[in-house]
């Protein structure tokens, strides 16, 4: 799992916090020092089913100087995107990236629904991995 954040917002500290409470491993990265992609934001984009305008930080003082509010609408996704890519400080934050989910901004509910998903997917393998490991021929005769 990946977790994108900006250590002084105090909402990428409580999602922190509460993966650390939980146990949850993170690779952290910062989003200033490491912004995301073009690509990276595209595919996460995809694979959120979320609309774009989700991905940016409206409450940021970069979004409401650039006056991006009215601004974006004339922008095709391709501009948007790449936009986002030149400057973490216009990503909303934090973001947490799985196999499974990308998450945006912090809900202790959608970290549980995530964390929920990501267990009943482990389980599900382990018992077809189980499953395999009784079938498997030993010196030609099965199980």
């Amino acid at each position: 799992m990946l977790f994108i954040q900006y250590p002084k917002c105090t909402t990428c500290q409580k999602a922190k916090k509460w993966l650390d409470d939980h146990k949850i491993k993170y690779e952290d990265r910062h989003i200033v020092e490491n912004n995301p992609t073009y690509d990276e934001l595209k595919t996460w984009l995809e694979k959120s089913g979320h609309p774009l305008k989700k991905f940016f930080n409206t409450s940021g003082i970069l979004y409401r100087e650039m006056e991006l509010k009215d601004k974006l609408a004339a922008m095709s996704e391709e501009e948007q995107l790449k936009l986002l890519a030149t400057n973490g400080m216009l990503v909303k934050r934090p973001l947490i990236v799985s196999e499974e989910k990308i998450l945006i901004g912090f809900k202790q509910s959608d970290l549980r629904r995530a964390q929920t998903l990501a267990r009943k997917k482990r389980a599900s393998a382990q018992k077809i991995l189980q499953h395999q490991r009784n079938f498997i021929p030993r010196n030609g005769a099965q199980r």
